[in-house]
């Protein structure tokens, strides 16, 4: 009994206390999965977007974060962009807040 309770209190004795290699290991393995899998989808996603935004032209068609549809009329380098809403509503537009952009289409071809 003596020589379990020695070897058990020589292997604890042994580990330095406190935070080992291991841990950083484990935390740089830890940071890495965040990477891939949250932030830079995450970044890559404000980048289409801002791209998405900065290419509005007149014309276009584009859907905004409450749900409205409606026909770009003007577009500025500023933030907001003048939308037309119904005939003869138009409305100022943040930017920032245009979800989908759809670009201008060409009228569908009659079928004979």
């Amino acid at each position: 009994m003596f020589s379990l309770t020695a070897t058990a209190a020589g292997t604890a004795a042994a580990q330095p206390p406190g935070m080992g290699l291991d841990f950083f290991i484990m935390m740089g393995l830890m940071f890495v999965v965040f990477y891939f899998l949250l932030i830079r989808p995450q970044n890559q996603a404000r980048k289409r977007h801002q791209e998405m935004i900065s290419n509005i032209k007149r014309g276009d068609t584009v859907v905004t974060a409450g749900g409205i549809v409606a026909k770009v009329v003007k577009a500025s380098e500023g933030e907001e962009v003048m939308v037309e809403i119904a005939d003869g509503v138009q409305a100022s537009v943040v930017k920032a807040t245009i979800t989908n952009v759809r670009s201008r289409t060409e009228p569908a071809e009659k079928k004979s």
